[in-house]
């Protein structure tokens, strides 16, 4: 997963250098190369700060949710990372997702409806799930994935400004190859927002994956994606745009599907989840042994 990754984000990399070039040769490639670096530095100094304030999300206390600050300080400890702050944000669904830019200012953030709805084994999945996300970097890779993407869509809409009062020259300043220009308009946005949720999608599964290796259990995840994905779809949020953009950072994406969405979904099919969850459990029950875990 961490090659695909790689792989994906090397693509994303290829596609504004390409179109800077097509903009404007090698002058261009410099200008698309400072934009996206200018962008992912915003993105990554101030997302969390973003999110937390677009979503009115507030610290819970250790006073008010002690089982989710033991869960959270007791997988902390076993990834080797500091203990993440908790917030709690106020939506009417059973959610959670992680952010901050790095794992010393890292966020974990839950609704009041998934303390309710999990037992402690399911959110101690979730929340393995999430703190998963932090060791693994993924909030980082996530914003510079959806940073590129974000950069190469504006870079075509600058094209196609440019083409309409540049006479479509192209960056020879000859005319241009009319049907290069329509590639770059329509084929370059649609790329890069595929290899996004590509990259979003790998994310996820390595994060399940994570998380139920260092717990040495993979039923509890697997239980609560069940839970959180009926709850979804029974209840799911009307959201304005500026928050359907943030449905990448949920577990679980909390807002109504369409089937537009559905194509473009930042989230792997909840089926294919779960199965590679079940299939994780005979080597995990290898791997920590066969004895049942204490629980309170």
């Amino acid at each position: 997963m961490k090659f695909k990754s790689f792989i994906l984000l090397a693509g994303l990399t290829g596609l504004i250098v390409a179109a800077g070039y097509w903009l404007g040769g090698r002058d261009g490639v410099v200008i698309a190369v400072i934009f996206s670096a200018v962008m992912n530095f915003g993105t990554y100094w101030f997302s969390d700060k973003i999110v937390l304030a677009m979503y009115r999300a507030k610290p819970l206390s250790e006073k008010e949710s002690p089982l989710s600050h033991r869960i959270v300080a007791r997988i902390a400890e076993k990834m080797g990372i500091p203990k993440p702050r908790i917030y709690i944000v106020n939506l009417p669904v059973p959610n959670a997702f992680a952010t901050g830019r790095d794992k010393n200012h890292a966020v974990v953030a839950v609704t009041p409806a998934i303390l309710q709805l999990l037992n402690e084994k399911e959110l101690e999945g979730v929340l393995a799930h999430e703190l998963g996300h932090i060791q693994n970097r993924d909030i980082l890779i996530s914003s510079v994935a959806a940073t590129l993407a974000g950069a190469i869509s504006y870079l075509a809409q600058f094209a196609y400004f440019a083409m309409i009062f540049g006479g479509g020259r192209g960056r020879d300043g000859n005319g241009g190859n009319p049907f290069g220009a329509l590639a770059m308009l329509i084929l370059t946005p649609i790329i890069a927002t595929l290899l996004h949720l590509a990259i979003s999608r790998s994310r996820e599964y390595l994060a399940d994956e994570t998380g139920a290796k260092i717990l040495g259990d993979s039923d509890g995840l697997a239980s609560a994606l069940q839970k959180l994905h009926s709850a979804s779809r029974t209840r799911p949020l009307i959201g304005q745009p500026k928050h359907e953009a943030t449905a990448h950072m949920f577990i679980v994406n909390p807002f109504k599907s369409s089937l537009l969405t559905q194509l473009f979904s930042t989230h792997p099919p909840m089926e294919e989840r779960v199965k590679r969850l079940r299939g994780l459990t005979p080597h995990l029950s290898e791997t920590h042994g066969s004895s049942p875990r204490r629980r309170r």
